[in-house]
């Protein structure tokens, strides 16, 4: 036993020498480190140091007045209140709309075969490069003042004007954020359905489920974690939303973007304008966070 002992003993301080010297690797942690630096630095100058300037701003007006004057100011005005009612309810809206309509296109598309599918998949990937204004404008087109649908509606009946005139209400820029957001909902829900395994619906309708039954049973279940993430992707996006609101034309739809852009550029009221924004990215910050969370445990 002892000869053993004796004979393993330069062995193990073999192993102890031959061991890597965690020194070397400080240096190469350094310059990793010093490789990370210009960015951060390029990152605080464009991004973090401009919305520090605007909370200060919201902190100390330039017309003098305590720290908190300008958010009390804000918090008590009637404008503010409606502006910030109006997203909240604009946006859920525009969620829940998108939700039901993506989930139902994106049905048809991953399980009714029919000509051009795949095209219209990948034409949906292209749709979100697309500028929001863009899809406004295409609505007015349409159903604008002017557009077709009135057009013809003037042609046929010899009125004066045509009937349509919804876009430059709530309800017309509800119908153009879910036009535009909807595909956002759809391409994670593309994914989750082309790794759902077609033996599941073969067995389920072999079992006598019924189409309705095979959706609420099997497909959804394994569609709502893409649901909730690409609901809360939209759900950010809508709360933020500027171009649609200021196409449409509504003026009686002011959102919080909306409201930034009346208190800083019409009014030249900054103090309140950075009030309003800082209110706005707090709410962006808070529900990205959460979008965070449900795409990571939704594997996005």
């Amino acid at each position: 036993m002892a000869e053993a002992t004796l004979s393993a003993a330069p062995v193990q301080a073999q192993d102890r020498g031959s061991a890597p010297d965690p020194a070397p690797q400080s240096p190469a942690r350094l310059n990793g480190a010093l490789w990370v630096l210009p960015p951060v630095a390029v990152l605080a100058l464009v991004f973090l140091y401009p919305l520090a300037l605007v909370v200060q701003q919201s902190l100390s007006p330039e017309n003098g007045g305590g720290a908190f004057d300008a958010y009390a100011s804000v918090f008590a005005s009637q404008s503010f209140r409606e502006a910030l009612g109006t997203t909240v309810w604009l946006a859920v809206g525009a969620t829940v709309g998108c939700l039901v309509l993506g989930f139902v296109l994106a049905l048809v598309i991953a399980f009714v075969p029919f000509p051009g599918a795949r095209a219209v998949a990948k034409f949906i990937d292209v749709f979100l490069s697309f500028p929001s204004f863009l899809v406004t404008l295409a609505l007015l087109f349409v159903y604008g003042t002017v557009g077709m649908a009135n057009g013809a509606w003037t042609g046929l009946t010899g009125a004066a004007e045509g009937p349509f005139h919804f876009l430059t209400t709530p309800w017309g820029v509800l119908l153009a954020e879910i036009t535009y957001f909807t595909p956002f909902v759809m391409r994670p829900l593309l994914a989750a359905f082309s790794q759902l395994e077609t033996a599941q619906l073969e067995v389920a309708a072999g079992l006598g489920a019924r189409p309705a039954r095979i959706v609420r049973k099997v497909i959804l279940p394994e569609a709502l974690p893409a649901l909730a993430a690409g609901g809360s992707l939209v759900l950010v996006m809508c709360l933020n939303e500027f171009g649609i609101v200021l196409f449409t034309g509504a003026k009686d739809v002011t959102t919080l973007p909306m409201l930034i852009y009346g208190k800083a550029i019409l009014e030249s009221d900054y103090a309140a304008a950075c009030v309003v924004a800082v209110v706005n990215i707090a709410i962006s910050v808070g529900l990205f966070g959460l979008y965070r969370v449900v795409s990571k445990r939704a594997g996005a």
